[in-house]
């Protein structure tokens, strides 16, 4: 049987970790085992104690303990990231005051369920995504799916070609990359 660790998180400054603390110290979580950040969970880019937990601060046989779910993270898919992590290093999860316990084969269960409609969101969502720019793209040139124009004029490049100018003097008189002239020229070639 590992550690518990407890991960608690307030979204502001005038939020208080309190609640929090009391709650997974009541669960057994030891103060020493307490990853703690004041930052918005909409994303992992500024949560370095969860990032400190994840990497160093578990291992195999440990159980990860936070209040609710959206203080550990807060879109279905950073949840799926997390737990995956989780269970790629073989510790587990408890959510103090929802029914997660991976350590009971409930708790997976349960949590099991919650993964599944969110990777059923997420489908269906894409699904809705697809049908609306199929749509778009059926309205033809009036689209706002159909691309932007060709930012690279290919005659003007091959016209310059034609008078000898080579690649790079190409590339500075139009303004573009050398690897572009290259590509068109390779182009017509073909």
């Amino acid at each position: 049987m590992g550690e518990l660790i407890g991960y608690a998180r307030t979204s502001s400054r005038s939020q208080s970790f309190e609640l929090q603390r009391i709650a997974l110290t009541r669960a057994g979580v030891k103060l020493e085992h307490l990853y703690a950040e004041q930052v918005s969970g909409t994303s992992r880019k500024d949560r370095t104690a969860l990032a400190d937990m994840l990497q160093r601060g578990i291992r195999k046989g440990d159980t990860v303990v936070c209040t609710r779910l959206d203080r550990l993270a807060r879109s279905t898919r950073d949840l799926l990231q997390i737990a995956e992590t989780l269970d790629d290093k073989g510790v587990h999860l408890k959510v103090i005051e929802q029914p997660i316990d991976t350590t009971s084969a409930a708790g997976k269960l349960f949590f099991t369920i919650l993964a599944a409609f969110g990777e059923f969101e997420a489908s269906i969502r894409a699904e809705r995504q697809r049908e609306g720019i199929d749509a778009a793209l059926a309205k033809g040139v009036g689209s706002p799916f159909r691309g932007r124009p060709a930012s690279i004029d290919a005659k003007q490049i091959a016209k310059l070609s034609r008078e000898g100018k080579s690649p790079s003097a190409i590339a500075k008189q139009l303004g573009i990359a050398r690897s572009s002239v290259y590509r068109y020229l390779s182009g017509r070639n073909a």
